[in-house]
């Protein structure tokens, strides 16, 4: 009988009075939120390095006097290896910050869920520009080959889609855990 009567009250405790509609907190969490934002986009930066360190360079073979190249036989598989690679960074850091932005148990709600996906956004767009710049770095090629070498081209993003895999996983990732919270205000109360 003292259990059910706990019971209850703790249900009490957890629903909200009838007729009162939670409200999104937006001025408290527009800071924070823009700072997650931007901590998640410098984040883009190591992501860049890392794949411009995975990804394999392309073989090419100089062709012509002025330095045409064509890719080796089989060697051009490796324009989707280094997509690929960028796709999966993406997917497990996209992974990673809607998991690290949920537990910001404070601020959770719709302010903070669009300053990760920014952040995704913009991160994921600085690790491919600055992805292809420590590439080029990595495999630069000779100022003059001769006609017949074989050199490594650096890889290469050749596509823009593959900016969406982290912002979209850190959506994905964040609204799961707010469907499985059961509570009204997302557990942003310790009470």
């Amino acid at each position: 009988m003292a259990e059910q009567a706990d019971a209850e009250r703790h249900h009490a405790t957890l629903t909200q009075p009838p007729g009162r509609a939670q409200r999104v907190v937006f001025r408290a969490d527009l800071l924070p939120a823009f700072s997650v934002a931007s901590l998640i986009s410098l984040a883009g930066l190591p992501l860049g390095w890392l794949w411009a360190r995975l990804a394999p360079p392309q073989r090419m073979r100089v062709v012509t006097r002025d330095h045409q190249l064509v890719p080796l036989t089989l060697e051009s598989w490796h324009r989707f290896d280094g997509l690929a690679i960028f796709l999966l960074l993406g997917l497990v850091a996209g992974l990673l910050v809607g998991v690290i932005v949920w537990l910001l148990r404070a601020r959770r709600g719709p302010v903070m869920l669009v300053g990760a996906v920014l952040g995704s956004l913009l991160g994921s767009w600085l690790a491919m520009r600055m992805g292809s710049v420590f590439a080029e770095a990595a495999f630069p090629l000779p100022h003059s080959p001769r006609l017949g070498y074989v050199v490594e081209r650096a890889p290469v993003l050749e596509t823009g889609w593959a900016l969406l895999a982290q912002p979209f996983t850190t959506a994905l990732a964040y609204g799961t855990l707010a469907a499985w919270n059961a509570r009204d205000d997302l557990g942003r109360r310790l009470g």
